[in-house]
C-alpha cells in the first residue's frame, strides 16, 4: 500500500488560490477514480475536484471556507501499489496531528 497526494490543481488562468466551499468526502471513505472530492470557488468560477485515484480518504487539508493556494495538498489517499509519497519525505503539515475536521 502507498500514499497519493492530491494538490489543489491550476483550476483558471491567473488564479493564485481557490476558497473550499464543500467536501463531499470524509476521512475513511473509499474513492474511485473521478469521484469528485471536493469544491472550490474562485472569483471567476465554482470548480469540482476529482479524485485521480482509487484510495481511501486518510486526510483532507483545509476546512469549509480555507483559503487554499494552488499547488497545497488538500486530500491523502491510501492506494494500492507505491502512490506518489516518499516515506521520507512526507511534509509536516499533513500528519495525524494537524488533521482538520471537516463540518
Amino acid at each position: 500500500m502507498g500514499e497519493h497526494i492530491i494538490k489543489l490543481p491550476d483550476v483558471g488562468e491567473g488564479v493564485a488560490e481557490a476558497e473550499l466551499v464543500e467536501w463531499h468526502v470524509k476521512i475513511g471513505d473509499m474513492v474511485r477514480e473521478d469521484t469528485v472530492l471536493a469544491a472550490v470557488m474562485t472569483d471567476k468560477a465554482t470548480v469540482e475536484i476529482p479524485s485521480p485515484v482509487d484510495g481511501e480518504i486518510l486526510w483532507l487539508g483545509a476546512e469549509i471556507g480555507d483559503t487554499v493556494a494552488i499547488g497545497s495538498p488538500i486530500v491523502r489517499l491510501k492506494v494500492v501499489g507505491e502512490g506518489n509519497v516518499v516515506a521520507d519525505t512526507k511534509s509536516p503539515e499533513v500528519t495525524a496531528a494537524s488533521t482538520p475536521t471537516p463540518n
